[in-house]
């Protein structure tokens, strides 16, 4: 397909873009409230760590599931559907949480709500990747800078309604407009084909292939490379750095602005440049920032070091998926489900290495190690170059 033949190419991409900000909402809205719903749960003595942790887990349990079960569904079925329903458990899941009187009921809505995002996280690179096929690093750079736009929003949102006394159950009702209006936009219009059931590649024929093999161990360490910095850059900016709560929240804040903004540039320029050489320099760079912001002795400049490699490393994800869709053009939705899979596994092992360090060592050391991901996947991209 061309990226003219879809009769509404451009405004679908668009709205894809849109719901990409609300699978933010899932995977951000909850570190927000965490302190209020402790409160508001757990009486004079609050919630209990484990049960605070657990909401998390459950939001992402939602968002794993949400991913495996959808691409092989979305393939049989079509993308359509799957947008919609994605778009549907966030809204529901919003309202479940405004209104949820127990712990319980809690814990359900937290979870519907990272199932929601994981079916868009499933389907929406596929649907844009099958728009723009001339196009496919620039457009997935644009829809993953979306990601972090949402995330900002989500934080912003959510800390500007408590702030203005909503609670944190009005706060819910706030974002519920986004996801409702996708719903609406979306049900009018067509989507693209994926990979026909008759010439789709599985999975399993997928990773017969070595080149296919490298790329899902450069997503995963792409994953690695992301979410271990985003995971522990408020605590290593309060902490080990001595900036104040209120900037190691900023920290992140910018750390995700960073992020999009090296996306939107990404996708601006990607059609002039060679994917895999841009990966690798994004690769090396980081490891260079990550380092600096781990070892530099003057805070400011640590903390500068930590938000500059969202930029740099920012590529890496979306750009993998690009130059694997185009590589596999009949891997289907399977194949983004499977690519998926890895950079969040990626995501999770990180920031685990970087505790397990840090609670032998320090958090200077733990960061330290995360550049590894970048440093080990430089070679690789320029192996799946040749």
């Amino acid at each position: 397909m061309s990226s003219t033949s879809h009769p509404r190419a451009r405004l679908l991409t668009l709205l894809c873009y849109g719901a990409m900000m609300s699978l933010a909402i899932g995977l951000n809205l909850l570190p927000v409230f965490l302190t209020t719903l402790s409160a508001t749960y757990g009486g004079a003595a609050g919630l209990t760590g484990e049960q605070l942790g657990r909401l998390g887990a459950l939001a992402f349990a939602g968002l794993v599931v949400g991913i495996v079960a959808t691409g092989p569904l979305a393939d049989k079925w079509g993308p359509k559907p799957f947008a919609q329903l994605g778009n549907a458990f966030i809204a529901a899941s919003l309202v479940a949480m405004a209104f949820a009187p127990d712990y319980t009921s809690l814990a359900g809505a937290v979870f519907a709500l990272g199932l929601g995002a994981g079916v868009l996280d499933m389907v929406l690179s596929p649907v844009v990747s099958a728009l723009n096929p001339a196009t496919r690093a620039g457009a997935l750079n644009w829809l993953h800078s979306f990601y972090c736009v949402g995330a900002a929003v989500t934080v912003l949102a959510g800390t500007l309604a408590l702030g203005a006394g909503f609670g944190w159950r009005g706060s819910c009702l706030v974002l519920l407009p986004l996801p409702l209006g996708l719903l609406a936009a979306f049900a009018p219009l067509p989507f693209p084909a994926l990979a026909h059931e008759t010439v789709r590649l599985s999975v399993r024929a997928l990773f017969m292939q070595r080149w296919f093999r490298l790329a899902a161990v450069c997503i995963f360490l792409g994953g690695a490379t992301e979410l271990g910095m985003a995971q522990w850059l408020p605590a290593y900016a309060e902490t080990s750095l001595g900036f104040p709560a209120w900037a190691a929240g900023g920290a992140l804040l910018l750390f995700s602005v960073a992020m999009a903004l090296g996306r939107m540039v990404v996708g601006s320029v990607s059609a002039r440049m060679d994917p895999f050489r841009m990966m690798a320099w994004s690769c090396g760079t980081t490891v260079v920032l990550f380092l600096a912001g781990s070892f530099l002795p003057v805070p400011a400049l640590a903390l500068a070091a930590c938000i500059a490699a969202g930029f740099t490393g920012s590529c890496l994800w979306p750009t993998m998926l690009a130059v694997t869709a185009d590589r596999y053009p009949a891997g289907g939705a399977s194949m983004f489900g499977a690519l998926a899979a890895l950079g969040n596994a990626g995501g999770i092992v990180m920031p685990w290495v970087v505790g397990w360090i840090a609670d032998r060592s320090n958090l200077h050391l733990g960061l330290a190690v995360s550049a590894l991901a970048p440093l080990i996947m430089l070679p690789l991209v320029l192996r799946l170059r040749a």
